[in-house]
């Protein structure tokens, strides 16, 4: 068998396992491609040249900002006092959630942080509102995915690495507009079905979002501040100057940075990285063009956005979207059109982000999951979680029908 073709069924291996159980597949594919790399002759220093040091750098730098802010309570009092807002207007409650979610995903933090942060609130909120908790899941998922392919979170660091490997870089905001498009109009459609059995009720205002911001908070906000000028205005490498604001808040004394190392999502950074090592190895070994053929059998030029949208859902479902679904999809994009015989490699890559991202209200997911915990009555939990999978897998044909039909007028 040749080197491209192992490389291959170590990359199917990669994905089979990432959707079937909860190893942690980084882990796994490290020593496949190293095995690989073995069987192909190359030397280790080869195998190891694939490690993405500089996207290691950049999502360990984000995340390390955003894990201090949110153990001085800096996130978690901002979005709080923000719920606070709707007090009153309970119609207003699931639509202020959206954007809540959004905004937080979109400057740092990535959509699981940002669930993560104001589903507690939310589902508490809303529920007191009269919200069906059914709504309001959908509106914290996919407000917080809506802005989760920002240039300055985590996995729209990812995904643009990802796509200027392959040539597309320089679209940045555009990768972030589409992807935010597709969970807006889906936002919208669950808003104009539900909140008709939503019942007025008066609403409690969220815990805490009277209370004032201490120095610490003051402190962190304006580093977080400085640091979305300094990446949007002035064009600073994302990584290098988040630890900068990292550093800021550490040395001023604003957090804690023991328990912001111990608490960084380490299991995702080692995913994104160990699956990244192992394309780089599939791609030097010819066996990307092998796989870029399996997928082009399954399309036609007129059909490509679609269908690659259909897939990568089905795939997102059970695995990882920033750690599987996007490293290892939109590196094929340039091969797939030419396979194929036709179609606009932006927007085949946009379809693979907006296909893997919106099927992410799923339980299966960690957005999902997320709000699923948040409600304490066993009865509903149990309810959301039904109603949660069967949106999930229903959007992974939403998305392809939205990718069919928009994604080439999107991306000019």
């Amino acid at each position: 068998m040749s080197p491209a073709s192992v490389s291959v069924c170590a990359l199917l291996l990669a994905i089979a396992v990432s959707c079937t159980s909860r190893i942690n597949v980084g882990l796994l594919a490290i020593p496949l491609a190293w095995a690989v790399g073995v069987y192909a002759g190359r030397p280790a220093d080869a195998v190891l040249a694939g490690f993405p040091s500089a996207l290691f750098v950049t999502l360990a730098g984000v995340t390390v900002l955003f894990t201090l802010a949110e153990i001085n309570g800096t996130v978690g009092l901002l979005a709080r006092r923000l719920l606070g807002l709707a007090r009153g207007r309970h119609t207003l409650v699931p639509p202020l959630i959206f954007l809540i979610a959004c905004a937080i995903s979109t400057v740092g933090p990535g959509a699981i942080v940002s669930v993560a942060l104001v589903a507690p609130v939310g589902m508490a909120l809303s529920m007191r509102a009269g919200i069906p908790p059914f709504l309001t899941a959908l509106m914290i998922a996919n407000g917080a995915n809506a802005g989760n392919l920002s240039p300055l979170s985590a996995v729209g660091i990812i995904a643009n690495t990802r796509m200027a490997s392959v040539g597309l870089g320089g679209h940045e905001w555009k990768v972030w507009a589409a992807n935010f498009l597709a969970h807006c109009l889906v936002g919208a459609a669950a808003y104009a079905l539900l909140i008709r059995t939503a019942r007025p009720a008066e609403p409690s205002s969220a815990d805490g979002h009277d209370d004032p911001l201490t120095r610490a908070q003051w402190l962190t906000l304006g580093a977080i501040v400085a640091w979305i000028v300094g990446v949007v205005g002035f064009g600073l490498p994302i990584g290098l100057s988040a630890f900068a604001a990292a550093a800021i808040v550490v040395m001023a004394a604003a957090s804690d940075e023991a328990a912001a190392i111990r608490r960084m999502p380490w299991a995702a950074i080692v995913m994104v990285c160990g699956v990244t090592m192992l394309v780089a190895l599939v791609e030097k070994t010819g066996g990307m063009d092998v796989f870029t053929s399996l997928l082009a059998k399954l399309a036609r030029p007129s059909t490509l956005n679609g269908v690659i949208a259909l897939v990568t859902g089905l795939i997102s479902t059970y695995s990882s979207t920033s750690a599987v679904v996007l490293p290892t999809f939109l590196p094929t994009v340039p091969g797939l059109v030419q396979q194929v015989g036709g179609g606009n490699p932006l927007a085949v890559a946009l379809s693979i982000n907006v296909g893997a991202s919106i099927v992410d209200v799923s339980p299966l997911s960690t957005l999902g999951a997320l709000c699923v915990a948040a409600v304490a009555e066993p009865d509903l939990a149990r309810d959301l979680f039904r109603k949660l999978m069967i949106w999930g897998f229903s959007m992974a044909a939403a998305g392809a029908v939205l990718c069919q039909l928009f994604a080439n007028a999107f991306a000019g």
